[in-house]
């Protein structure tokens, strides 16, 4: 008999001003805090929130956040961590920055407090990290025992963030139900090596409904930074539901497609996570032979939000087989998440369904082809 599972912080609050009301949360976790944030992070909320949590009788080390989570960094703040004796670890910013602070608090054996600044990932709900080289280059997923103590997310200050961001989010939490959907039918583990649960795929599809119906809205009302219902809505699907789904349903081709897309060197390599997610996307349903009318309801959609749905836009300048080929390879690799799809994907095939969803957005877009 399998075991299915389902994981999910152990507190989620979201609100306006959530984080200048944490200070009866917190004190409940610990007195000793490391506070990690980057340097735009801090300028827009962490130095404000520092003081605040100062105010309230918290010892706060404020750590400077390098930007990248890799093993080198992590290890740098950890040491920071113990000299300083600390309770619970902050993470409070994007992605990297969240995934940086869970491994941190982990090695501390610290209390984990997420509080995310923008809503374009779904990394603050989940016990996993996404660790990078120094490079830049996808290394490895490191997975914990339990998920974050506690996740507060202050729609105001996410209001303050660029429209792209939200975007990005938008297509993080996409990929939840298609990569979930697929490991259902592969009946693969999710990413806490169990079967997904009823509940982990309910809130899966649940995620991907939000997005298509309040998604045109939020995104609106981002552009102009207001904090309207829709736009609370959307961050809710992209960090709450997203991030209890995919943990608890699972990720399949759209995900090992991102991570792959990091071997390629050019502008490629500075796009966001939700861009070349939202380009995998369109590669897994390619790959699953997806109709013309399913494809395009997806398509239309991460084109509304002015993302990448080719090589052009991907920022790939030299899109050859062997290039390409290096992304199949990649994205085919143990260590990721390619294998949990219903049937053997090899890296040829994710070659011809990368030229699949290029041909297809040119041929819609009616542009140049590279």
């Amino acid at each position: 008999m399998s075991i299915n599972m389902f994981g999910s912080p152990a507190s989620y609050l979201q609100g306006s001003d959530v984080l200048f009301k944490s200070a009866e949360y917190l004190a409940r976790l610990g007195n000793r805090v490391l506070l990690l944030a980057g340097p735009t992070s801090l300028k827009i909320v962490g130095n404000e929130l520092g003081d605040y949590l100062i105010n309230n009788d918290f010892t706060v080390t404020k750590v400077e956040f390098n930007g990248e989570s890799s093993d080198t960094e992590i290890k740098r703040v950890t040491k920071i961590g113990l000299d300083n004796h600390v309770e619970m670890v902050i993470g409070l910013g994007g992605g990297k920055t969240i995934d940086a602070a869970k491994a941190i608090a982990d090695n501390l054996s610290a209390k984990t407090v997420i509080m995310p600044t923008v809503a374009s990932t779904d990394a603050p709900c989940s016990r996993l990290s996404v660790i990078y080289q120094d490079s830049g280059e996808f290394d490895h997923y490191r997975f914990y025992n339990q998920n974050p103590d506690l996740v507060m997310v202050d729609t105001k200050v996410i209001a303050t963030a660029p429209a792209k961001l939200l975007a990005c989010g938008m297509a993080d939490a996409l990929a939840t139900n298609v990569e979930a959907q697929a490991v259902k039918k592969s009946h693969g583990l999710n990413m806490l090596g169990e079967h997904p649960t009823l509940v982990g795929l309910a809130i899966a599809q649940e995620c991907e409904n939000t997005l298509f119906k309040f998604g045109d809205e939020a995104y609106a009302a981002a552009i102009t930074h207001t904090d309207t219902k829709a736009f609370d809505r959307i961050i809710e699907a992209n960090t709450l539901m997203s991030g209890v789904g995919f943990e608890s349903g699972g990720l399949a081709a759209a995900h090992a497609i991102n991570d792959a897309l990091s071997v390629l060197d050019g502008p490629v390599h500075d796009k966001l996570h939700g861009e070349k997610v939202a380009f995998g996307i369109l590669t897994q349903l390619m790959l699953e032979g997806a109709d013309t009318e399913r494809f395009e309801k997806y398509f239309a959609f991460l084109k509304k939000l002015h993302l990448p749905t080719n090589f052009v836009e991907l920022g790939i300048e030299d899109p050859s087989d062997e290039n390409l080929l290096k992304v199949g390879q990649a994205a085919c690799a143990p260590n990721d998440t390619m294998n949990r799809m219903p049937f053997e994907v090899v890296p040829q095939d994710v070659v011809n369904a990368m030229r699949g969803v290029d041909a297809y957005s040119v041929a819609r877009l009616s542009i140049k082809p590279h």
